[in-house]
């Protein structure tokens, strides 16, 4: 079947078919990659195919991440997610056979290449770096998740306008910070994440599985869920000149009401389609029982719910006002359409879709909650961010030896080059990489 010429992606030999999809959710965007994927109904690593069905309930991660990607091709989210060289040893019991075709995606990961190299230098550092930042993570993570009920308490309390907006920040930076957990292991800390209406193991999927591995291109759950309210993929194909300019003016709404989007979705999804909530998507109720009980009952439950909507909406803003802000969005990065570098090494594609927050490495609380070492974070999204900077070295390093750059800018920059980036319809012509 011939690709339009919109459609072809610089990442894989076919346009995801999960984008043909009248609604896009996590569910959507598996059912679509296991239609893609050429992994035969179980999970295919590079050109073999693995049974891991009896080692669901085994893995150390969890059952969740081999339950969830079964079905599909796990080539990039095996290797992001396995620093040491045992899980590879291990899988070899499991494999059933060769793929019948080859895998979809053009990326590659070769012993001797940009991101193998890394990770290897990598696994050496951590053997001998302090470990230390890492408590200070799961401390800073414990106060905000305090401070928010706190201050929930105090705005509803004492009617104040100030420990309400401080509430609805504290709100964001926790869930924020609680990201920095659902990548790993099953843990606690990850479960605050749904204090914010959303829900981890949705953005497992959108996020660690797809946003991760894939950013940035059609195959990017995190650019195709905004659209048509926001749309970052260089093409008049999906982006009207209406959009382009309109989407100026929605996107504080979006901004505001992105959670709520988040969590109605996911209802109306369910209601239609299949299920996709959990019992932890109650989590966020206890924020406005909380105030409840906090306040003695004296204002009624209304007053509470009014005020955990309003934490949750300011939340919501200042949560994308931040992510949107991060990394990943500016005319000077790589977007679907973009040439690409002529060394497909998927971590070379990770650091040509990122330009890191500069104005943040001094501060490990700032970096938590701003997103920040996201280059490393994105390269090894396992490790807590406390243990970033020391690996910095090591980045600089290989960067240098592979043609790569690491590039910054502060937050003020950031939002400027994502709003020229909403505008732009033409793709870029030069390669990252190629020189001026």
């Amino acid at each position: 079947m011939v690709i339009e010429e919109w459609k072809k992606s610089g990442i894989a030999t076919k346009f995801p078919t999960y984008r043909n999809s009248a609604l896009i959710t996590t569910h959507s965007w598996q059912k679509g990659k296991r239609q893609d994927d050429r992994a035969e109904g179980l999970w295919r690593i590079n050109d073999g195919i693995y049974d891991f069905t009896s080692f669901i309930d085994k893995h150390p991660g969890g059952p969740f991440w081999i339950r969830e990607t079964k079905g599909t091709d796990i080539t990039e989210a095996f290797e992001a997610h396995h620093l040491t060289t045992a899980p590879e040893k291990m899988i070899a019991k499991y494999k059933v056979r060769d793929a019948a075709e080859p895998r979809i995606y053009t990326l590659t990961l070769e012993e001797g290449g940009f991101y193998k190299t890394l990770k290897e230098r990598v696994r050496e550092q951590l053997k001998t770096i302090d470990q230390r930042p890492k408590k200070k993570s799961d401390l800073i993570h414990l106060g905000l998740i305090v401070s928010l009920y706190l201050l929930g308490i105090a705005s509803a309390k004492y009617n104040s306008l100030l420990a309400l907006v401080l509430a609805g920040v504290a709100l964001c930076w926790t869930v924020i910070v609680s990201h920095n957990y659902f990548h790993r292991r099953d843990n606690w800390q990850m479960y605050a994440f749904n204090l914010g209406l959303m829900n981890f193991a949705a953005w497992r999927v959108s996020h660690a599985l797809s946003h991760h591995i894939y950013p940035n291109s059609y195959f990017d759950l995190e650019l195709s869920m905004f659209e048509p309210l926001l749309c970052w993929v260089p093409n008049p194909h999906i982006k009207s000149k209406l959009m382009r300019y309109v989407s100026w003016v929605t996107e504080p709404v979006a901004y505001a009401l992105a959670f709520f989007i988040q969590i109605g979705t996911r209802i109306f999804y369910s209601l239609r389609h299949t299920n996709i909530l959990y019992w932890h998507d109650l989590l966020p109720l206890t924020i406005p029982i909380a105030i409840y009980l906090g306040t003695g009952g004296a204002l009624g439950i209304w007053i509470c719910v009014r005020q955990w909507l309003a934490m949750t909406s300011i939340a919501s803003f200042s949560f994308c006002l931040i992510g949107l802000n991060a990394a990943h969005h500016d005319p000077e990065i790589y977007h679907e359409g973009d040439a690409n570098r002529e060394d497909r090494d998927w971590g070379l594609f990770q650091v040509d879709t990122i330009i890191d927050r500069g104005d943040l490495k001094w501060s490990q609380f700032l970096v938590l909650t701003h997103f920040g070492d996201h280059v490393l974070h994105h390269l090894f999204p396992t490790l807590d961010h406390g243990l970033l900077p020391a690996l910095y070295p090591v980045l600089y390093q290989t960067l240098d030896e592979f043609k790569g750059h690491l590039r910054e800018c502060n937050h003020i920059e950031h939002m400027i080059g994502q709003h020229k980036q909403l505008l732009r319809i033409e793709p870029n012509p030069r390669a990252p990489g190629a020189g001026k």
